[in-house]
């Protein structure tokens, strides 16, 4: 990958000028100024915080200088902003570019040789477990976009692999997780009290959660779960299929919930399911893990790197929910494993604190900017 040089006043054969090499230490020596562009949700309720907007507030609190781009609604505008800002963004050194399949991919596309066309180092933060399919079926686009970058991270082994295979240089960097948010409570005996927090779409296998949720109320008739998420065409039948099954009654659907609203069904839940049939590495289970919930999820993409079956967790094949039922009602039988896994739980979730991350982030940094000393 391309690793052109920080800055011009650095690169100057000045070296006589003992007033110009102390303007150069002093700026090379504090922290770099980091632009973050992608879909953000500036505070608005009805939408997660990205991990941009996580990562610019714990960079600035750690003293960085940090700009972003974009919370619009409306795409135009915010594609309109994330161009502003990147030429406007005079004192800016990096700009982390959040990468997602489908139609959010233009805005690595422009973003990249605008910030190099600015004399910024451009860093695509690949997201979402339906990069790997996208990128085979736009092989041109995707290589072309990521080749032009000063760097390429991705937060599990599992994406980092599919474009390793293409002989492109990705650094894993996990997602982070602002631990000191989620109240730690370890669960042994656990309850069946299920939780499952997703969007309502296709690749998040909604219905299968329902499914499971029936087989395990067939042998505890106590059992109850909630499913929270925005809809994004799933809903409806996932309702039905509850009807259909008779647990409706015992399901709670309270929609998309915000980080209170979190913190108050994690505190009441001693089970996830994710039942996911595509993933990277969700900020979902790592929310629920650092709460302490005992997790089990299905063994997709960046899950099985991300949860250690056994330790973190259990995994079971995807759209296995026979499997999942019978998974949690063994737990619930097992205050001892079922203990174990809550603790694997929030270690998991502290693999992905900020002190962890930042020193990652520390000496990524330090390689794209070599002429500077990152704290």
């Amino acid at each position: 990958m391309s690793d052109l040089p920080a800055a011009t006043p650095a690169r100057r054969r000045d070296d006589d000028a003992g007033g110009h090499r102390k303007a150069v230490l002093a700026r090379t020596s504090a922290n770099p100024s980091i632009g973050f562009v992608g879909i953000h949700s500036n505070g608005r309720p009805d939408q997660p915080v990205s991990q941009n907007e996580t990562l610019a507030e714990l960079f600035e609190a750690a003293g960085y200088r940090t700009r972003r781009a974009s919370g619009f609604r409306n795409r135009w505008l915010r594609t309109a902003h994330q161009i502003v800002g990147i030429l406007s963004w005079r004192r800016t050194n990096v700009v982390v570019i959040a990468a997602f399949s489908g139609p959010s991919f233009l805005i690595s596309e422009f973003s990249v040789p605008l910030a190099r066309l600015t004399g910024k180092k451009a860093v695509l933060f690949l997201h979402g477990g339906n990069l790997t399919t996208f990128g085979s079926a736009n092989r041109r686009r995707v290589e072309r976009t990521l080749l032009a970058a000063d760097a390429v991270f991705a937060p599990s082994p599992f994406l980092a692999q599919t474009f390793r295979d293409w002989g492109i240089d990705v650094h894993v960097v996990p997602n982070v997780l602002r631990l000191e948010r989620y109240e730690y409570r370890r669960r042994s005996p656990i309850r069946p009290r299920i939780m499952w927090m997703r969007t309502f779409h296709e690749h998040y296998d909604p219905v299968s959660a329902v499914r499971a949720f029936a087989a395990i109320r067939t042998d505890r008739p106590d059992a109850t779960m909630t499913m929270a998420g925005a809809d994004q065409g799933l809903l409806g039948e996932t309702v039905a299929e509850a009807d259909r099954l008779g647990v409706r009654d015992a399901i709670t659907f309270p929609g998309y919930l915000d980080a209170a609203g979190k913190r108050a069904a994690f505190a009441d839940h001693d089970v996830f399911l994710n039942t996911n049939l595509v993933d990277n590495m969700p900020v979902s289970v790592l929310e629920a893990g650092a709460s302490g919930l005992v997790v089990v999820a299905t063994a997709v993409g960046g899950i099985p790197a991300l949860v250690r079956d056994g330790e973190d967790g259990v995994l079971v094949d995807a759209g296995d929910d026979a499997a999942m039922a019978r998974t949690v009602l063994e737990l619930l039988d097992d205050d001892t494993r079922s203990g174990r896994l809550s603790e694997g739980g929030r270690a998991m979730a502290e693999r992905s604190g900020w002190p962890q991350v930042h020193e990652q982030w520390r000496r990524e940094l330090e390689l794209i900017l070599p002429n500077r000393r990152v704290r």
